[in-house]
C-alpha cells in the first residue's frame, strides 16, 4: 500500500487554528487511512491508503478538518518517493539551516523569476520543482524569504519545513 506525507499548513500556530495530534490521527482513521503516525504540533501525517489520486486524498483532509474543526487548512500531498527524492535533492552544501517550502504546485516562471531577482540578503534559494530549498544563516526567525512573503511573491499556497523534520517524516514513512 502506497505511504504518503501531508503537510498541514499553519495549525497550532500561536493558539490559531488548533487541532490536537491526537485527533488529527483520529480524523485520518475515519478516512480510511492506516498506518497513520504524527509528528510535532505543526501538523506532520504519514499514512497509507490504496488511493492513488493525491488531489482526491487532499480534498477529503481539508473537507474533514474543515467539518471537524470549523475551519479551512491547506493540506499538501507528498508521496514517500518525492519526499526521498526532496531529502536527496538539497542544493546547498550542507544541511546547515535549511528549510524546504513545499508548495501546492509549480510556480509560473514569471513568479520564480520576480522572486528570485529581489535581494534576500544572506538568504539563499532554489527551486526545484514544487519545493523551494531556502537557507536561513541568520535562523527561521529573521527570515525575510518567510512562508508568507513566499506565497505572495508566488502567488502560490506552501508550507515550510526545517530540514530536521523532514528527515523525522522520512522515519516514519
Amino acid at each position: 500500500m502506497p505511504s504518503f506525507a501531508s503537510l498541514l499548513r499553519g495549525i497550532n500556530v500561536s493558539g490559531h487554528k488548533k487541532i490536537p495530534m491526537a485527533g488529527l490521527k483520529t480524523l485520518y482513521e475515519e478516512l480510511g487511512f492506516t498506518k497513520v503516525k504524527t509528528y510535532i504540533q505543526s501538523g506532520n501525517v504519514v499514512f497509507e491508503t490504496d488511493q492513488q489520486d493525491v488531489s482526491l486524498i487532499r480534498q477529503l483532509i481539508e473537507s474533514k478538518i474543515e467539518a471537524t474543526y470549523g475551519f479551512d487548512v491547506t493540506v499538501l500531498i507528498r508521496t514517500a518517493d518525492e519526499l526521498r527524492q526532496v531529502a536527496s535533492t538539497n542544493p546547498f552544501e550542507t544541511i546547515e539551516d535549511v528549510y524546504v517550502t513545499f508548495l501546492a504546485e509549480e510556480p509560473s516562471p514569471e513568479k520564480w523569476a520576480n522572486l528570485k531577482s529581489l535581494d534576500p540578503g544572506t538568504e539563499r534559494m532554489e527551486l526545484k520543482n514544487k519545493e523551494l530549498y531556502l537557507q536561513f544563516p541568520d535562523g527561521y526567525g529573521k527570515a525575510k524569504l518567510s512562508n508568507p512573503f513566499v506565497e505572495s511573491k508566488l502567488k502560490v499556497r506552501g508550507t515550510t519545513r526545517n530540514w530536521r523534520t523532514i528527515n523525522e517524516i522520512l522515519r516514519l514513512l
